[in-house]
């Protein structure tokens, strides 16, 4: 029996080396190992976001149609980040990528300390918003009941984020 797909949204980024490249392999990655990327947002730069004094972030939205469940599509997520040379060494620190599973599907999940779908920030960080109201505009947040572009359009975040 084949395993249902379903269509996730990731949110990438990094701050440190090539930017771009990253972004670029780690779509690669995704789409080698993890499913099929479906689209793939314009990138957006942004200044660092909860400490500030760092480099400005690149950040891209994804699509992605996978077979995988939630935990191990983040389980992948987390394997990709290591091969690319991502080192974790301090909550909201620069890095060379990351990867963050924003929406998979309609699912609510709340795995403590592990996963929490749809991402919980989410609704607040325009970084997130933007580029993932490009691709997926007329989405359903499940719990708001909103569409994206509307929690985008009504963001409070006044961090500038700008496409490139």
């Amino acid at each position: 029996m084949a395993l249902e797909h379903t269509i996730a949204y990731l949110l990438l980024g990094g701050n440190l080396g090539d930017r771009k490249k990253n972004l670029e392999l780690a779509i690669q990655l995704l789409n080698d190992e993890a499913g099929e990327v479906i689209s793939v947002s314009s990138i957006y730069e942004t200044a660092a976001w909860g400490k500030e004094d760092q480099p400005d972030f690149l950040n891209q939205a994804i699509s992605l149609s996978t077979n995988f469940t939630a935990l191990e599509l983040l389980d992948k997520a987390l394997e990709i980040e290591q091969k690319l040379g991502r080192i974790r060494k301090e909550k909201w620190g620069e890095r060379l990528i990351d990867i963050d599973l924003i929406l998979f599907g309609e699912e609510i999940i709340n795995v403590e300390g592990k996963l929490h779908i749809p991402h919980p920030h989410m609704q607040n960080r325009r970084f997130v918003m933007k580029p993932l109201a490009e691709i997926a505009p007329n989405v359903i947040h499940p719990v708001f009941g909103k569409t994206i572009l509307e929690i985008a359009e009504n963001i409070l975040d006044n961090l500038e984020v700008n496409k490139l």
